[in-house]
């Protein structure tokens, strides 16, 4: 499995292509925007997506999935919470940016202990909500990719309509930090960190 990064769409969201290395198909989770480009570096790889794993429904994590939808007729796999942000751009607020950002296409919901697989690497969905309602995070391969619940030393913010701040430190207390401690972190923002390290110096969430 080879992961690469790529800060896309107004505020520098962590997209990541997560790439079969033997088959050169892929997941490509929260591209939050630049769909063109993304589209572009994607064909010059040589990579064949499968589908668009949302961790959640905010328009800087979905700004550039319509492109990807429409150039590569994938599925885009979110949970049932966050479904209604996809087609209303107060609730995944793009309005405040300025922009109308929807998502239209094949959308399939996700639930907790859902196993998504790309050949032979699986990931499983892990729902933590807080930061959205429907707020998940993906396992496997030694990885987790976050979104925007855990980060580097820090949290996601719980002050945007529909959040929890109790739901989203629940989650993080009770099933990330559940995980193995040398797992990699991969979040929505920021660079990467490992569960031990944020068990031990995250100041919003011991």
């Amino acid at each position: 499995m080879k992961l690469y990064r790529m800060p896309l769409g107004p505020l520098g969201t962590n997209c990541y292509i997560l790439e079969d290395e033997t088959t050169h198909h892929c997941f490509i989770t929260d591209p939050g925007g630049d769909g063109a480009q993304l589209v572009a570096v994607l064909n010059e790889k040589g990579l064949v997506p499968e589908a668009v794993l949302l961790t959640h429904g905010h328009g800087d994590h979905i700004g550039g999935v319509q492109a990807v939808i429409d150039a590569f007729h994938v599925p885009v796999y979110i949970h049932a919470g966050d479904e209604a942000f996809l087609t209303d751009s107060d609730l995944n607020l793009s309005s405040a940016m300025g922009l109308t950002i929807e998502v239209h296409g094949d959308i399939k919901l996700v639930k907790e202990d859902d196993v998504i697989s790309l050949g032979n690497h699986q990931f499983t969905v892990i729902e933590t909500p807080g930061h959205t309602p429907g707020g998940v995070c993906y396992y496997g391969e030694g990885l987790l990719l976050a979104g925007d619940t855990l980060f580097q030393e820090s949290i996601g913010r719980t002050d945007f309509p529909r959040s929890s701040y109790e739901d989203l430190i629940e989650a993080i207390k009770t099933k990330l930090y559940a995980l193995p401690d040398e797992t990699v972190v991969y979040p929505g923002h920021g660079p990467e960190t490992t569960i031990g390290h944020e068990k031990t110096y995250n100041p919003f969430v011991r």
